[in-house]
């Protein structure tokens, strides 16, 4: 007999924790022709903007040891296709959709997020990590006060169950996610890429055309697992967890340090059927472990 793999975040319930993070899954086009999208437990979608984007110029990424940098800079096609041109598909074929918004401005964000209110997306998920125009281009997510000041103008147009994107480019984490609790998120995803770069020893210049991108895959992962651990026991609002995360252990091992959900990103670009090897992994697990619910190991681990 097959286990339940379900879980629930902020209310919202998921047919088993495995989320494509945003960015590394588009809007799901790419990987229908593999299997149905359903079987995930959810999908973020690709990071949308008020406008549509083209990104940053090329070259925007490039490989390292256990890893991948990137400086896509949210190309995407704006607010408005999302909700009429891949949102009405996704929702047809049953999947559990968050959108990912980004913005410049508090006031791109709380029109992009007012938009989405009367759709049927499951959850908002707030990446802070984007250049805040007003303050010289830092990202919002860098202090507690930018965070803050996101979270509270979205929290102030949507009822749709809200989940800030933290950032680890910080002196503490821990800081940022009881600002934005304080203001209203419903729950945390961590960790968004870490600041990278490479250089072309026979150019000397950056690899990336920006200089500098977000740093992903199996390296990050046993930073990301120490933020989520801190984190989650510092807020009262679930924790979602990413960063590295390849395989059933890994997200098991997220899972134990607080998170009750994972994402998969960098590694579905290597196998994109690595999710459904995770969750055929927890499945597993459950069964030697004899546990009802993956939320029975929430939290889990035992410090020393």
């Amino acid at each position: 007999m097959s286990k339940d793999l379900s879980v629930t975040v902020a209310g919202v319930r998921f047919p088993n924790p495995v989320i494509a993070a945003s960015g590394t899954y588009g809007f799901g086009q790419d990987y229908t022709d593999l299997y149905p999208l359903n079987k995930l437990g959810g999908i973020s979608c690709k990071g949308t903007t008020l406008e549509p984007r083209n990104g940053n110029p090329a070259p925007r990424i490039a490989e390292t040891p256990a890893g991948m940098l990137n400086s896509v800079g949210l190309q995407n096609p704006g607010i408005d296709m999302f909700i009429t041109g891949y949102l009405p598909q996704l929702k047809k074929d049953g999947n559990v959709i968050i959108a990912n918004i980004a913005g410049a401005t508090l006031d791109d964000y709380k029109q992009a997020v007012e938009r989405l209110d009367s759709t049927d997306v499951d959850m908002i998920e707030l990446n802070i990590s984007c250049p805040n125009v007003k303050q010289g281009g830092a990202s919002w997510g860098v202090t507690c006060d930018g965070a803050a000041a996101v979270t509270k103008t979205v929290r102030a147009v949507t009822k749709k169950p809200l989940m800030v994107k933290l950032t680890p480019n910080v002196t503490n984490i821990v800081d940022i996610a009881k600002a934005v609790e304080a203001e209203g998120a419903d729950c945390l995803s961590l960790i968004n890429t870490l600041l990278g770069m490479r250089i072309d020893i026979r150019t000397r210049r950056p690899i990336l055309k920006n200089n500098v991108g977000g740093f992903s895959g199996p390296a990050v992962f046993p930073v990301a697992l120490r933020m989520v651990w801190q984190v989650a026991n510092a807020v009262d609002i679930d924790v979602v967890g990413m960063g590295g995360i390849t395989t059933a252990a890994d997200a098991i091992e997220m899972m134990m340090a607080g998170a009750k959900a994972i994402q998969m990103g960098t590694a579905i670009f290597t196998d994109p059927y690595s999710p459904l090897k995770v969750i055929d992994g927890l499945e597993k697990y459950m069964e030697e472990n004899d546990l009802n619910s993956l939320e029975e190991i929430v939290g889990t681990v035992q410090p020393w």
